[in-house]
């Protein structure tokens, strides 16, 4: 056997140590916390580009190790990113796959876990459901959410827009969406997650003054939140920042031709303290973009 072979194989193991060995610690921890559509033929538009990605061994383990426990089973068929033509997204289905009835939020797009597991290691008493499209973010919140013992976490493998259509009215706290793809191509922008419909279905999804928190750090997506958003009479925009942002969109490249446009003042908030410094992030902040923090809150 060639060295390389065997150190994959010692590397392998360890893994496999290290994951049931934070098995055993979240058994431990939480024994003594005890004790003290593509449907027809409608063109369906989506935010993401469908694409495969191999799985290291590390995230593979976690896949299989965790499934069972955080991943639901609400798509319409294997490897589809459709839910279930009869999903119901109500009360009942919370308390079915939560066993409690805690206050559900959503993060749509939640990458590699990173933001959410935090939430739901620091809020244990609420309820969160990632939604995430591509295996890789899907297998790494699997694997966070074990190493932090985390019960309190769920993922579903689709179509947001999708979900969201099959929620209830009332059944989310808040939905957040944060650092989506900004499409940044003219001809692209109707791909760009937050649209009119999307609105409509997280309003009805909300509880009364239920929020909608969305962070960018695109200017050009800010706009496009702000033209969505602004004007709707079934939510409120309670920023109180006062932000210049160019009232015309520029497309991919020309990003730096904005600064000349005409510009108006926008409310936007003040970062959301619930919210973890993510890598994504830290790379727009050291790339010198601005980060915009939106808050809507249902009426």
């Amino acid at each position: 056997m060639e060295e390389s072979q065997i150190v994959n194989l010692q590397s392998d193991e360890l893994e496999s140590n290290i994951l049931e060995s934070d098995e055993l610690n979240c058994m431990n921890k939480h024994k003594n916390n005890k004790d003290d559509k593509d449907n027809g033929s409608a063109r369906v538009i989506l935010s993401f580009v469908r694409r495969s990605a191999r799985l290291d061994a590390r995230l593979e383990r976690a896949k299989e190790r965790y499934s069972s426990q955080y991943l639901l089973n609400v798509e319409d068929s294997l490897g589809s990113l459709r839910v279930k033509s009869d999903l119901l997204a109500d009360s009942n289905w919370v308390a079915k796959n939560w066993g409690n009835s805690n206050p559900l939020i959503v993060e749509i797009g939640s990458g590699q876990g990173e933001n959410i597991v935090a939430a739901a290691e620091s809020n244990p008493n609420i309820n969160f459901l990632a939604l995430e499209v591509y295996d890789p973010g899907v297998a790494h919140t699997m694997l966070l959410a074990g190493k932090q013992c985390v019960e309190n976490l769920r993922i579903a493998q689709v179509n947001a827009p999708d979900f969201l259509a099959s929620c209830s009215n009332g059944v989310l706290k808040e939905v957040w969406t944060f650092f989506p793809d900004p499409w940044p191509k003219m001809r692209h922008h109707k791909r760009r997650i937050v649209q009119p419909s999307l609105a409509d279905a997280v309003h009805n999804a909300l509880i009364d003054k239920g929020v909608w928190r969305i962070a960018t750090d695109i200017e050009d997506y800010a706009l496009h939140v702000h033209e969505v958003m602004d004007e709707r009479e079934d939510f409120e925009n309670t920023g109180k920042l006062q932000v210049s942002l160019p009232i015309e969109h520029v497309g991919k490249g020309n990003a730096q031709d904005a600064k000349d446009l005409p510009h108006a003042d926008f409310a936007e908030s003040v970062r959301f303290e619930g919210r973890v410094l993510t890598n994504f992030e830290r790379k727009g902040l050291e790339a010198g973009r601005k980060i915009h923090d939106l808050t809507y809150v249902a009426k």
